[in-house]
């Protein structure tokens, strides 16, 4: 896909899970320029602001194990609105977490538009969890289980339809801590899965090409979704579950150049920058830089 026109939306919520501050998430990249920076390669952008979201009142839990059940719905479902219309409108969707729960909402505006829709997971985690094999019930880990179909109803039927994307047509990048329920699901759906192991093994250009090569063919579309604890956290300390061991800040950009290449993304987010465990907005300053790499930034 040439990319043309980009849409940047942010959902600054951070009901998801429990550590504060990734709600400023959106803030924090915009001040880190990544509106300028898209611009700067003669893109056209519109930056239509951010959804606000309610804080949890005292009965948010009753009837669900799962945190700020209501509430993470309700923001999802308005994501999914303003997604929808972005590409329905020819243009691009760039969101802006947040944590990683916003991506429900992110796949479910998307997901409609295209019949065999590609996932490219570049994160620490697997977030594959449901309710029953959440440790914390913290729904941030949850949402790619949510778009293959797994989980609570509120979530999986989000926007209207159920599955949003199908397990093979899902590659995650960059894992390295994966709860017991997160590698049985793997195993049982088949989800292609490149830990870190792979990555030190086979290089980041190997495991980028054979991601790519995976996608192109059974897929219409890629949507790209980047927590950044993928990247490893003395590179990226502002979020709010570091990993040690994680990819490295040059080895994220060959990955952003070689998709901007492939011309195969179609849509994007980035997420879980908190900039109350950050260095200096370090963590914000670095999801920018990757932007620019996968909207088609060269050296030379």
């Amino acid at each position: 896909m040439s990319i043309q026109k980009i849409s940047v939306i942010g959902l600054p919520m951070d009901l998801g899970q429990t550590r504060r501050g990734v709600d400023m998430g959106p803030s924090a990249l915009r001040c880190a320029g990544v509106i300028e920076r898209i611009q700067q390669l003669q893109l056209e952008v519109e930056d239509l602001g951010d959804i606000i979201v309610g804080r949890p009142g005292t009965s948010e839990e009753a009837g669900s194990n799962l945190k700020n059940l209501s509430l993470v719905s309700k923001g999802n479902a308005q994501l999914a609105a303003r997604v929808d219309e972005i590409i329905c409108s020819g243009s691009f969707p760039l969101v802006l977490g947040g944590d990683h729960s916003i991506a429900i909402g992110t796949l479910a505006g998307i997901s409609k538009h295209y019949e065999s829709l590609g996932v490219i997971w570049y994160d620490a985690h697997g977030d594959l969890n449901t309710e029953e094999t959440s440790p914390s019930g913290n729904i941030h880990g949850m949402p790619l289980a949510v778009s293959i179909g797994l989980g609570h109803p509120d979530l999986v039927n989000l926007h209207g339809y159920a599955q949003k994307v199908k397990p093979e047509n899902i590659v995650i990048i960059g894992a390295r801590s994966l709860d017991e329920g997160e590698k049985v699901l793997i195993r049982d759906k088949g989800i292609k899965v490149y830990t870190m192991h792979e990555i030190d093994r086979l290089g980041m250009t190997k495991v980028m090409e054979e991601c790519i090569e995976y996608l192109r063919d059974k897929t219409d579309g890629v949507h790209l979704s980047l927590d950044l604890d993928g990247v490893d956290p003395a590179e990226a300390p502002g979020v709010g579950t570091p990993v040690l061991g994680g990819i490295s800040y040059r080895e994220s950009h060959l990955a952003m150049e070689m998709l901007a290449e492939s011309e195969l993304i179609t849509s994007a987010e980035f997420v879980e920058v908190n900039p109350v465990l950050d260095e200096r907005n370090k963590t914000a300053i670095v999801a920018v830089a990757l932007m620019g790499s996968l909207f088609g930034e060269k050296l030379l």
